[in-house]
């Protein structure tokens, strides 16, 4: 907490003050970072645009708040296996995207025949694993591929376009 006073410019009291330990800290700076992106995917999910760039808008915008918040990813699977409900109502605040409305638009899509058949959940599913799931996994990859921060980050500044389109491929009609 010394530190954190420090680096703030503030006596640690004050800082006791508002915060009584680090927990408290971490979870104000982390709802301030879900506050930020909430938006953003709640926006993307409900644009009324075609599947292909809401796929493209969703990838962005957890890949992006992901590089911006390495520590994000790993707190959410973190606290959601805790207390499920109370902290899907510390970060949504009972306003979750509308990930039906998303499903809706896929089973239309596949009724179309406009992209192969796939059970809307299960490309929602793909689509947050391949977003989330590497920055879960960083320090093994880092270490098992004796790579380093900088090639992990370049990686995932990849993955801003090479998710989508992965996903948009495997559900194209040739």
């Amino acid at each position: 907490m010394q530190e954190i006073a420090n680096e703030a410019g503030i006596n640690k009291a004050l800082l006791h003050y508002y915060f009584r330990n680090k927990n408290l800290l971490f979870e104000e700076v982390f709802l301030d970072a879900v506050k930020k992106f909430h938006p953003i995917l709640k926006n993307a999910i409900e644009q009324e645009v075609d599947l292909y760039q809401k796929i493209h808008q969703i990838c962005e915008a957890y890949i992006t708040m992901a590089i911006d918040n390495p520590f994000v990813p790993v707190f959410v699977l973190s606290e959601v296996n805790k207390q499920p409900e109370i902290f899907i109502q510390k970060m949504f605040g009972g306003d979750l995207p509308d990930f039906p409305k998303l499903a809706a638009q896929i089973e239309k899509e596949v009724s179309l025949g406009n992209i192969k058949p796939i059970h809307p959940q299960q490309l929602i599913l793909n689509m947050m694993s391949m977003c989330v799931f590497p920055f879960v996994f960083k320090p093994i990859f880092i270490i098992g591929m004796q790579a380093n921060k900088e090639v992990f980050n370049q990686l995932m500044l990849e993955r801003v376009k090479a998710v989508p389109q992965f996903i948009i491929d495997s559900i194209k009609i040739q």
